[in-house]
């Protein structure tokens, strides 16, 4: 069950990540993040309302306030960083971000199987095969800096989350939901306007907002039925769909090594699927 629901998070995230650059492209990433984040809060807190959940313990409150602070942070760079970037270069090394997770598993006492630990390395270096194009020239190091920095805020979130999730998953992303929106909202007050969204961008914030934080809830619950060690790599493919995604619909062309990253990724997939 966490493998299925680990990787079905990492689809939800590569496609909310495709649709967040393409936004980005057109509107200011503050903006797209806030009101796509606030769209998640909506529909978090209505699941929140249906299930009962309001009612569960509250030791997720500190673990899904760090979550949301450093989230936000992670998503407008991240964002940005796909707007100025190749999206199928920009996202893998984002991805990267899943070492701090793995880390604090094995820290914690987790033991993957063997052929799980070789997965997890596959994955990675499958990951990093497909960022190392985009390291030459000033636009990509800028793009890459970014993302290298909103990998490290996601792998904090997928601690947060995983911690959170023991008391509620849904209350956690409730909390961290709540957290990002009163960000932005102090963000608003003091840039006066995240401004430059209109009606016909509602149906695309809508998609990025609930994917998000649907993916984000589906890792929570993911990491109370296996290891964070093995979800957290499994939650971080959502490279994979941005990829095609933007092969498919932008046209976008990845060279040799970024195709070979992608064949090793899926193969390190097998084996953690395996173990």
């Amino acid at each position: 069950m966490a493998v299925v629901l680990a990787l079905l998070s990492s689809l939800m995230w590569g496609s909310a990540d495709f649709l967040g650059g393409l936004q980005t492209r057109r509107r200011p990433a503050l903006a797209v993040v806030a009101a796509s984040q606030g769209i998640g809060l909506l529909a978090v807190g209505l699941l929140a309302a249906l299930t009962g959940a309001f009612d569960d313990p509250a030791g997720w409150v500190g673990w899904s306030v760090g979550a949301g602070l450093v989230g936000a942070t992670g998503l407008v760079a991240f964002y940005a960083a796909l707007a100025s970037g190749t999206m199928g270069v920009v996202s893998p090394i984002a991805a990267l971000g899943v070492v701090v997770p793995v880390v604090a598993g094995l820290l914690q006492g987790e033991t993957p199987a063997q052929w799980q630990v070789a997965g997890i390395v596959l994955a990675v270096l499958g990951v990093l095969a497909a960022s190392g194009p985009e390291l030459s020239g000033e636009d990509g190091l800028r793009s890459v800096l970014l993302a290298a920095f909103a990998g490290t805020c996601f792998g904090t979130v997928f601690v947060c989350l995983d911690q959170g999730a023991e008391s509620s998953p849904t209350m956690t992303m409730v909390g961290m939901r709540l957290t990002s929106v009163a960000l932005f909202l102090v963000i608003a007050v003091a840039v006066r306007s995240i401004g430059g969204l209109g009606r016909t961008d509602l149906p695309v914030l809508t998609a990025i907002g609930v994917f998000d934080v649907g993916a984000n809830l589906l890792f929570a619950i993911a990491s109370t039925h296996g290891f964070v060690t093995v979800v957290a790599v499994l939650g971080s493919l959502y490279p994979v769909a941005t990829v095609l995604l933007a092969r498919t619909v932008l046209h976008e062309r990845l060279r040799a090594i970024q195709q070979a990253g992608v064949v090793v990724t899926f193969g390190g997939v097998a084996l953690i699927v395996a173990g």
